[in-house]
């Protein structure tokens, strides 16, 4: 059975049916736009942070007490690297940080008690807590290969670096970024030394 209107409509009731028409395409297309923003900055995000500013988390204890297990870290990308700077690198479809201890032409030298030595001068290593030889099986001294950077974990007793030739120097090419951010926990965020 079906329904017959036999008033016609008023011109308010028009009106408010109009209104509400556009107040209807109106929040469509808000609702869109708003989402297409959306999507376009998440996908800008995800750009920028694989290729400019990859975030990292650390996964090991080769790096405490300066980084430890679980901690996200941001690592810019760069090329020139100081003595001390941690920077993070490829190895073996892994991401590996450790911190640089030598450049290319340079010398190494570790004694037994884990003194560190570039070119027969000691290494000052503030950030460390205990020194160890650890795992070496380079013959020292050693210098450091063109194109190359010697690298080191802060726990020297358990880190894997280039004080074993299953790691060993580190090509540029390798190189992610310097790590140069704590951005989790929230109560260690900040610079990383």
């Amino acid at each position: 059975m079906k329904r017959v209107l036999t008033d016609n409509p008023t011109v308010q009731q028009l009106e408010k049916e109009l209104q509400r028409d556009r107040h209807r395409r109106s929040y469509r297309s808000t609702l869109l736009s708003t989402i297409s923003a959306l999507v376009i900055v998440a996908a800008v995000a995800v750009l920028v942070s694989m290729l400019a500013l990859p975030v990292l988390q650390v996964v090991g204890e080769s790096m405490t007490p300066s980084i430890f297990q679980g901690e996200i870290v941001i690592a810019p990308k760069g090329t020139a690297f100081q003595k001390g700077d941690i920077i993070a690198f490829y190895y073996n479809n892994k991401i590996l940080v450790k911190r640089v201890i030598a450049n290319a032409g340079e010398w190494v030298n570790i004694d037994g008690e884990g003194n560190v030595f570039i070119n027969d001068v000691p290494l000052d290593e503030p950030y460390l807590t205990e020194k160890a030889l650890g795992d070496c099986n380079i013959a020292l001294p050693y210098q450091v290969p063109d194109g190359k950077i010697f690298v080191m974990g802060d726990h020297r007793a358990t880190s894997s670096d280039s004080r074993n030739t299953a790691v060993g120097c580190v090509a540029q090419e390798q190189v992610v970024g310097r790590v140069v951010l704590r951005i989790w926990p929230l109560n260690r965020f900040g610079v990383i030394e």
